[in-house]
């Protein structure tokens, strides 16, 4: 064991703060990494504030953070894909049973007993799991993704959740050159789908309250934009896509887009809304449309999804900031006041 720097919360209404917290050595089938970036998602405001607690109770203290870019700087004897010296990832996930039908199938994230980067049960040194706001993380070789050495590697951390989480019910439903795909939504989520969707070949509508937003969303690769609060735009596109992903958290009427979706049109949430969707069964049923949900993706999936990013240039637009910037960033992330995504420089934890 070890000790590493992090930063904490204490409580549901502490603000993180500097600590030290203690990691394993690794383990033969182990490799630490030294974190060089980690993203922030909106989950772990969530988290650490005990938001989810009908869900899962916040256990603390409590070290977010589940997009981790960093270095390897030590592996165990039996680990044959990374050495040291390799950039490399971790996700959501650090561990799986790995002999349920939905690790054999390479669903890890289904996985009845799936161990989380942070708030999960801590199988080597009791309590919990720590996750990314660190210096240094011990993870077992089968969680460790390879990262393109040509990206950006503040960019590429929300790959391992926002990237994976929009990249992942796009490759499940098909998405490919010469259909129209719907992103709703043009935050943390939705830019990545935009992005996605326009690398896979789609042509991409971009739906927004925000008309602010078009110039944008164009930029980021939508061939339309729609302000959705106008009827007539809307209108005009009804019956019409493959694909829509809803990446939009807050309270919105989801028939409105069920009704743009064309026979046998899918449209998948990947927003988590406080309240409960009132749907209205003749929209699905007109059509055979289908609404579905889906959760990041699988280790392989997830390797899959770094590659196409390597391959055609994409990370998640940040804004990089030092840790000590932490509890501003977590006000700043209740209003929506990023572009699109921060992501924490973890060389500022050593001057903590």
């Amino acid at each position: 064991m070890y000790n590493a720097k992090a930063y904490s919360a204490a409580s549901a209404t502490s603000p993180l703060a500097s600590t030290k917290i203690v990691r394993r050595d690794p383990t033969e089938h182990d490799v630490q990494i030294e974190i060089l970036f980690c993203g922030i998602c909106h989950s772990d405001l969530h988290t650490v504030r005990n938001e989810w607690k009908d869900a899962i109770e916040t256990v603390y203290p409590c070290v977010p953070g589940h997009e981790i870019v960093g270095r390897v700087t030590k592996v165990g004897s039996a680990v044959s894909k990374f050495k040291p010296g390799d950039l490399a990832g971790v996700g959501c996930m650090v561990d799986s049973d790995g002999v349920c039908p939905e690790c054999q199938a390479g669903l890890e994230q289904f996985c009845p007993n799936v161990i989380y980067t942070y708030n999960s049960p801590d199988k080597h040194l009791g309590g919990i799991t720590y996750g990314g706001y660190s210096d240094s993380v011990v993870v077992n070789e089968r969680f460790v993704l390879r990262v393109p050495s040509n990206l950006s590697l503040a960019g590429a951390a929300p790959l391992l959740c926002a990237g994976i989480t929009t990249y992942s019910p796009m490759r499940h439903w098909g998405v490919t050159k010469g259909q129209k795909v719907g992103v709703v939504g043009l935050g943390g989520l939705g830019h990545m789908g935009v992005k996605f969707a326009h690398a896979l070949g789609a042509h991409v509508v971009a739906f927004t309250t925000s008309p602010s937003k078009k110039e944008d969303a164009l930029r980021l690769g939508a061939d339309e934009v729609v302000i959705s609060k106008n009827a007539d735009e809307m209108a005009k596109h009804a019956g019409s896509f493959n694909f829509i992903l809803d990446a939009v958290a807050a309270n919105h009427d989801v028939n409105a887009y069920i009704n743009l979706l064309r026979r046998d049109g899918n449209i998948t949430l990947v927003g988590a809304p406080e309240k409960p969707h009132a749907i209205a069964a003749f929209g699905l049923i007109m059509g055979r449309r289908s609404l579905s949900g889906s959760l990041i993706g699988g280790i392989a999936e997830t390797q899959e999804m770094l590659d196409f990013c390597g391959a055609h240039n994409i990370t998640a637009d940040v804004e990089v900031i030092p840790i000590k910037k932490v509890n501003e960033a977590y006000e700043r992330l209740l209003k929506s006041d990023v572009k699109y995504r921060f992501s924490i420089d973890m060389a500022s934890l050593k001057s903590e």
